[in-house]
Formats: structure tokens, sequence, C-alpha cells
């Protein structure tokens, strides 16, 4: 089983497991307070929910460091399972919106910087084309450096059919390999800012208990 998904298999446990504490929890007196847009969750239990969901987006965002660990999903995964336990309300939907377009950025950002370091070392749109779609290919076949290692050879490569010079395609894989260091710190940073979006969603909602 591959690590990303015993990854996967963990959070989705830990959900699964803030779940049944959410449906098994008791009512002990009617003037309990009640949180969530169902008004289904006693202090106790969101305060669980917010500790995992909050570890779960902490460990994703350290492991964005692991190329081929989608991090950025995890992250997404732990917002929009919070949200499906405590509901979606008005301030809710908004924040889940926009960290679900900045998941789907995070998540393409790696082969957009790769490839613009590759334009910028003088590749051209063709040999950049095909050296993004060998970066996909890569990390999917050979995680989790096989896309960044097989882009930069078939760059390299593509350079050296098309320039006969070593230099020159030495340049452009090293602008590509710049291009996917830089990814790593904008995949930070969205993620980042992703966290930060889910803390403001609870604080807006008043759910923030931890």
């Amino acid at each position: 089983m591959r690590p990303t998904f015993k990854a996967v298999l963990l959070i989705v446990l830990s959900m699964l497991a803030v779940l049944a504490l959410s449906g098994c929890s008791e009512e002990n007196t009617a003037s309990t307070q009640r949180y969530g847009a169902k008004e289904n969750l006693t202090s106790g239990t969101l305060i669980a929910l917010q500790a995992v969901v909050a570890l779960v987006m902490l460990v994703s965002l350290v492991a964005l460091v692991i190329p081929g660990i989608p991090g950025i999903t995890f992250i997404w995964l732990a917002a929009l399972v919070y949200g499906l336990v405590a509901g979606f309300e008005k301030p809710a939907g908004i924040y889940m919106g926009i960290i679900s377009g900045l998941m789907l950025l995070g998540n393409v950002i790696d082969n957009v910087l790769m490839g613009a370091g590759a334009r910028k070392g003088g590749a051209p749109w063709r040999t950049t084309l095909v050296t993004v779609i060998a970066a996909v290919v890569g990390s999917l076949v050979w995680p989790p450096f096989g896309g960044v290692i097989l882009a930069a050879v078939v760059l390299f490569v593509l350079e050296i059919i098309r320039l006969k010079d070593s230099e020159i395609a030495l340049k452009s894989t090293g602008e590509l390999l710049k291009g996917f260091g830089c990814s790593f710190l904008v995949r930070f940073l969205i993620g980042m800012v992703m966290i930060g979006l889910w803390i403001a969603w609870l604080v807006q909602s008043g759910q923030w208990l931890l």
C-alpha cells in the first residue's frame, strides 16, 4: 500500500471516529449548548472534531515538503468533512468554495511553475508542453519523485536534440528545477491560507472552541 493511500485511510478513519463520537453523544440536559447547522454537536464533540481536523491539516501542511504527497488535497478533505459534520451554513459555504478553488490551484501549480521555468530557460512551447505531460505521467507512475525526474530528463533530451548544445539544455533543465522548488513554497503558502480560511470560517460561525 502506497504512503499516500495509507495517509488517506488514516484521515478517513480519524474522521469516522469523530462521526461515531458525534452520533453516540448523550443528551445530558435540555439546556446543553449545541453547535453546528443542525445543532447536533455538543461542545465536547465539536472540540474533538476540531482537534482531529486541525491535526490532519497541520500534518498535511508539513507533508507538502515531500514530493508526490497531496497535502493540499488532504487539507481540503479535512475541511470538507468538517463541513459535512458541522453543517454548511452561509459563511461556511463561501469559505469552502474558496478553499476548494485554492485546492485546485495548489494541485496544478507544480506543473505550471515547472513549465514556466522551462520557458524561462529558452525551451519552446512544444517542448514545454511535452515536459509538463511527462511531469504528470511521472508523478502518477513513479511517485513521489518520478514527475520531476522524468520532466527534467525529457526536457534535457529534447533540448539536446533541438539545439545540439548541452550547456543550453542544462540551463533549461536548471530553470525547470528552480520552478519545481518554487512550487513547494507556493503550495505551502496556499496550504497556510486554506487553514487560515478554515479558522476564519469557525470564528465567524461561532464554532471555534479550541
